[in-house]
């Protein structure tokens, strides 16, 4: 099995784990693939499976996976002012502050930000969204850290109106 196809099965698992679903089917020519939380749950096959503990991820793929980065300091740290708005998530995946591994974030806390300002990237499957401010003002917090999953509408940055 290919390490990207190793990669792929493992944010599957976790947007199962985490997304509240009870089944996910997926079906390629590389891999069929099911996860379930209901043990009475047919495999991919029609037959009934015995009952054991689905593996969030596989052990190769665990031990491959990096730390994430800390979530930036200073003000960042303090609490959230009911003032600021918050920038949500637009949709579930991995939270990424740098457009690329080894690049600094888009933004820094106690930067100024334009509505268009690039702030972070999404990412389901390889597929990437862009995440922008949608308004103007000084970037005062940071609310996930680098390569976390994120759900839907989650609160990403806060950002304080001129």
């Amino acid at each position: 099995m290919s390490e990207q196809l190793l990669r792929d099965i493992e944010i599957l698992a976790d947007l199962f784990m985490s997304g509240g679903w009870t089944e996910l089917r997926v079906e390629s020519d590389a891999i069929s693939l099911l996860l379930s939380k209901d043990k009475a749950t047919l495999s991919l096959d029609g037959v009934q499976q015995p009952a054991a503990p689905i593996a969030a991820v596989p052990p190769a793929v665990a031990a491959s996976k990096v730390a994430p980065e800390p979530v930036a300091t200073g003000a960042s740290a303090g609490p959230i002012d009911a003032a600021w708005t918050a920038v949500n998530a637009p949709n579930l995946g991995t939270f990424y502050r740098s457009p690329k591994p080894g690049s600094p974030p888009f933004v820094e806390v106690g930067q100024r930000v334009e509505a268009h300002t690039e702030l972070c990237l999404i990412e389901v499957m390889k597929l990437f969204t862009s995440v922008k401010a949608g308004i103007a003002g000084t970037l005062r917090h940071v609310a996930v850290a680098d390569a976390d999953l994120v759900e839907g509408g989650q609160p990403l940055f806060y950002i304080a109106c001129d």
